[in-house]
């Protein structure tokens, strides 16, 4: 017997609602802007898995594809990064907030013709500015290699689009009270903007170039990608569970100590550079105190989720979503203790940062992503997902892949680092040492690649069967039966 959908929690339902509008009636205004948000983002998903797996490739035959300047290392990693940051990443949660922010706050999309046209001009962005990295004129910073003349306006004028249609919707809102997840998603849309203008102003140089550089590195993950995907878990871990989070105040918690103390992290990033002292030193401190947010949220999505875990076997949104939550927890553990100096002396300028990284933005951002397209695209669709075979294939290349290619570069990063800082061994001693584990990197960014591509066919498989049920309705709902027996209780 199959039991209705839970009622939503009630920090999910807006504390006064006009009963004349359906989550339908919400939806249908943004269903083209999410729909192009998220078919664009997978094409960069596929193209930025294909230059991820080129480069990967070059560290066992560096003389492969070394015709054409296009093709050299350092331009197919920097149209790897830019693909995945700027083109996945962050056009997949463009789509999300598209679709979330009307839900939270039960009003209709506004200005969304004006948000297709900032994602269009964003992809235009995109193409310019990876076609640029291929052909030579890169701008040489890391996170802002795009040409800063001729791509970085059109990201300018394309996200202005969009963020301005998402605080026309904000201003509209209906309700008393602002779930948590409009706090996260709503600052990420006032913080990006300044971040990237500070980041491309042509006005630094020397260290202070670097430190700039490193300011907004590391803050677009904090500021932009973290935000959004903290507010999209806050948001389907208890909507699928049908139950209230947590805490409340440990979420409020988490939300004022990430914008307090992250700020002032990405200097760790220089320590031994020509910086000054007590740059490197609050960077530290502050790469400390970021176990104060970490902390509020991982026990809250923690709690949240105690004694409904049996839910992880049928919701492929909890599944991707509750890992990408762990994930978050453990990129930031490991961060804060990067940043200890005698930690840092063995990892920087290794492959650890590479392991580091990958944690963030793909165990992380890729599976909060996943998890939040598997709950938005039947409701776009008005159908079920055709194959629950598939979304297991998907779920499993994906943990497989992220965790072979994690564990390899951590100990072959480890491994480079201590060769390094043996001075009776040569530079060459470092590269020898991390060499078999660059082929497990190239095999795990393989089966990396295959996850993408199954799940880029389920998508597609989905909207050609548009309004047909599916095999198992995966993104509902179902009861799980929890046993009593020896707890004083029939």
């Amino acid at each position: 017997m199959t039991e209705p959908p839970p009622v939503p929690p009630e920090e999910l339902r807006p504390a006064s609602i006009s009963t004349k509008l359906s989550p339908q009636d919400i939806d249908v205004p943004g269903r083209k802007p999410v729909a192009l948000s998220f078919a664009t983002a997978l094409v960069w998903l596929l193209i930025g898995s294909f230059f991820g797996d080129v480069a990967s490739l070059k560290f066992q035959y560096p003389d492969w594809l070394t015709g054409s300047t296009a093709w050299t290392f350092g331009n197919v990693r920097s149209a790897h990064l830019n693909a995945m940051a700027y083109g996945w990443a962050s056009l997949a949660m463009i789509g999300v907030s598209l679709w979330l922010v009307p839900r939270l706050i039960h009003t209709p999309l506004r200005l969304r013709r004006l948000a297709l046209t900032g994602i269009a001009i964003w992809n235009v962005g995109l193409v310019v500015g990876v076609g640029s990295i291929l052909l030579g004129h890169s701008d040489g910073v890391e996170w802002l290699e795009m040409n800063r003349r001729y791509a970085d306006p059109l990201f300018v004028l394309g996200g202005g689009c969009i963020g301005i249609s998402v605080i026309a919707t904000l201003l509209h809102f209906r309700s008393e009270h602002l779930y948590v997840s409009i706090w996260y998603i709503a600052s990420a849309f006032l913080w990006f903007p300044i971040l990237f203008v500070l980041g491309n102003l042509p006005v630094f140089r020397g260290s202070e170039h670097a430190a700039v550089n490193w300011f907004y590195a590391h803050n677009v993950l904090g500021f932009w990608l973290t935000p959004i995907c903290i507010g999209a878990v806050y948001y389907f871990i208890p909507k699928v569970l049908g139950r209230p989070i947590y805490s409340y105040g440990l979420s409020l918690l988490g939300f004022w100590s990430l914008a307090f103390f992250y700020s002032l992290n990405g200097m760790h990033h220089l320590i031994g550079g020509p910086l000054p002292t007590w740059m490197i030193t609050t960077s530290i401190v502050a790469s400390m105190m970021m176990i104060i947010p970490v902390a509020a949220v991982a026990v809250n999505h923690h709690m949240t989720m105690v004694g409904r875990f049996g839910a992880l076997r049928y919701s492929p949104t909890l599944r991707f979503v509750v890992v990408g939550a762990i994930a978050y927890t453990a990129v930031s553990v490991q961060g804060s203790f990067t940043a200890f100096t005698e930690v840092n002396r063995v990892t920087h300028f290794t492959h650890w940062t590479i392991a580091h990284s990958h944690v963030g933005l793909y165990a992380f951002v890729t599976m909060v992503m996943f998890g939040s397209m598997y709950y938005i695209v039947p409701r776009l669709t008005g159908g079920e997902w055709p194959s629950g075979r598939l979304i297991s294939i998907h779920f499993w290349l994906a943990i497989g892949g992220i965790a072979a290619y994690v564990i390899a570069l951590s100990i072959g990063g480890v491994q480079q680092g201590l060769a390094m800082l043996d001075p009776k061994q040569p530079f060459q001693a470092s590269a020898e040492a991390a060499r078999p584990w660059l082929v497990v990197r190239t095999v795990a960014g393989f089966m990396l690649t295959a996850a993408h591509g199954v799940f880029v066919a389920h998508v597609v498989l989905a909207y050609r069967r548009k309004g047909q049920p599916g095999s198992v309705s995966w993104h509902r709902p179902r009861p799980i039966e929890i046993s009593l027996a020896g707890k004083g209780r029939p």
